[in-house]
């Protein structure tokens, strides 16, 4: 996930995640009833907390005394020409209101920087003191997470491998790849709304004990922001037409693609793989890297947007879709209701409600005006976003963009309805489902975390990708619908280095084995944990990694005589 708003979130959750970093009133909606011997967890409200105390840790006598100061610095060992010129920007935060009940906790760190950098960022457990007015820099602690490009506004980083419970708890963010300071809002900051501050989320109730499976999310790259393309006209796959509004997998020969995208045989095969600041925010680039890699074309490229209807994060699709789709790949439009830059997240009574009418007029249109059949979603992941509102207030927004599309003809959406597909929801699918008439494609997230969410257990393919596909199958959910893994990713094994190589390999027999999944989506992003010496979710973090990939992608299943494989 990169962030979400920022990068789609770099999220390390051992149970199922919230991708929004909201704050306010949950729905109160309780998870009852997962199995008989477990009890309910109860989704309560997250806790925005301002920082206690915080200093920049440097040994450089300019920055003086930083016991009162409106900024924190960051830089890299040499800065500025001085090849001792680090600094740590150290954050103490104290945690008094976590509930005793408290399960699952999930913590976010959010630090506003003015500008944009080409800059890793690693918040790290420290022993520095925020209350010392300078501080000596001491070797960093355990590494939580990183941002891989500083963007203008906040910036965040899952430290909820730190943050356990109740207590006071210090992070330092520590630079690199720039020798060039940094400067973030501190926490005698006039403004309060830009002061570092900790979102914590929890439930209440015992944990399943079963691992769930589940993604995290999230979220696009956030590109400067720039004016609005132009829609251009684009051309879609070659397909052979089948009849109006078919859901179904068209009959005949392969190669045969229905109104809705469904392949007559095998399954696309797609990619989500962030852009960042580094590589000037070049979209298309980030998948054509990862396509050289990998020896092929991507039949789908995933891109997650927001509602600002600005830049590349909100006016959609930006000549990086455009020309993707008139070199012949699929696009699939994550649509968020949030504000990615500004960090702002609607209620979905915002969206019904009519206030959102102009923006989603302008998506529609442009979507309209793409000229070719496109993948859209929107909220994906529902079930992991309490702040928006109850379940039937996803379904009435759901309804409600649907219906405005079709309003102002923008028929070539095609509608994927995205969820974690965690067991711990099963309870909650049933309503979050809109209707048939309103889903196109049902899709879900698994993944084989293996050591990231701290567990022990190395899920196979086919056991990665089976839990929510029989749910569906039992409980009617969806019924003739084509399914779509709109995220999946799998850890390496630090004790078996040709795990992940052969994970790969087995994958194509897996999506053999539940025909209904009609593509797969490769979510290539360090954002989704903590990348650690025994956890990276990339699919080329290595060249066994990218070995056993590019041998599944030559499986005949996944080489659709169609669409961007060709």
């Amino acid at each position: 996930m990169t962030r979400h708003g920022l990068h789609r979130m770099t999220r390390f959750h051992p149970g199922p995640r919230r991708k929004a970093i909201a704050i306010g009133v949950v729905g109160g909606s309780v998870v009852a009833g997962i199995v008989a011997t477990m009890l309910p967890l109860l989704a309560s409200d997250d806790l925005s907390i301002h920082a206690a105390a915080d200093t920049t840790a440097t040994a450089v006598l300019q920055d003086g005394d930083n016991a009162v100061k409106t900024t924190l610095a960051t830089c890299s060992t040499r800065c500025d020409g001085n090849p001792r010129g680090g600094r740590e920007a150290v954050i103490e935060f104290a945690v008094t209101t976590l509930p005793a009940a408290a399960v699952n906790i999930r913590t976010t760190l959010r630090v506003h920087a003015w500008q944009q950098f080409p800059a890793t960022v690693t918040a790290h457990a420290t022993p520095l003191s925020a209350r010392e007015a300078r501080p000596a820099l001491a070797p960093a602690g355990v590494a939580l997470d990183s941002v891989t490009g500083v963007s203008k506004g906040f910036n965040e980083w899952d430290v909820s491998g730190l943050v356990t419970g109740n207590g006071t708890w210090t992070v330092s963010l520590a630079q690199a790849g720039l020798e060039t300071r940094i400067y973030w809002a501190s926490a005698d900051n006039r403004d309060v709304e830009l002061r570092p501050r900790l979102v914590i989320s929890y439930d209440i109730g015992a944990r399943p004990s079963a691992t769930p499976t589940r993604s995290v999310p999230p979220t696009p790259s956030a590109p400067p922001t720039t004016a609005a393309p132009k829609p251009s006209a684009t051309v879609a796959p070659t397909r052979t037409p089948s009849p109006t509004s078919s859901s179904t997998v068209p009959p005949g020969r392969c190669g045969a693609v229905s109104d809705k995208l469904v392949p007559s045989c095998g399954a696309w095969w797609g990619m989500y793989s962030p852009a960042g600041a580094g590589g000037g925010w070049n979209h298309g680039k980030a998948i054509t890297d990862v396509e050289t890699q990998v020896g092929r074309k991507f039949d789908i490229v995933h891109r997650y947007h927001d509602f600002s209807n600005a830049g590349s994060n909100g006016a959609f699709p930006d000549a990086y879709e455009s020309q993707q789709m008139r070199e012949g790949r699929l696009m699939f439009f994550a649509w968020e209701s949030r504000n990615f830059s500004a960090g702002t997240t609607l209620k979905w009574a915002d969206v019904y409600s009519g206030r959102q009418d102009a923006t989603i007029d302008a998506v529609a249109g442009r979507i309209r005006a793409a000229g070719a059949p496109v993948f859209m979603g929107f909220d994906h992941e529902p079930e992991d976003e309490p702040g928006k509102g109850s379940d039937a207030d996803f379904v009435r927004a759901w309804k409600y963009v649907y219906e405005r599309f079709a309003k102002a003809g923008a028929t070539n959406a095609v509608w994927v309805w995205t969820m974690m597909g965690w067991s711990g929801h099963y309870s909650r699918y049933a309503n979050l489902y809109p209707g048939d008439r309103y889903v196109d494609w049902v899709a879900y997230d698994p993944y084989n975390f293996h050591v990231c969410n701290g567990s022990t257990v190395w899920k196979s393919p086919n056991t990665t990708v089976d839990g929510f596909y029989r749910w569906l199958d039992d409980n009617g959910v969806g019924a003739g619908k084509p399914r779509m893994l709109a995220e999946f990713g799998t850890n390496f094994n630090s004790a078996d280095p040709g795990a992940k190589q052969r994970w790969f390999q087995e994958f194509p027999a897996a999506l053999k084995a539940h025909p209904k999944i009609k593509a797969a989506i490769y979510f290539n992003s360090a954002g989704m944990t903590s990348r650690t010496s025994t956890c990276d979710m990339t699919m080329n973090h290595d060249a066994s990694a990218v070995a056993g990939f590019t041998q599944a992608g030559k499986d005949s299943y996944l080489r659709q005589p169609t669409g961007g494989s060709r």
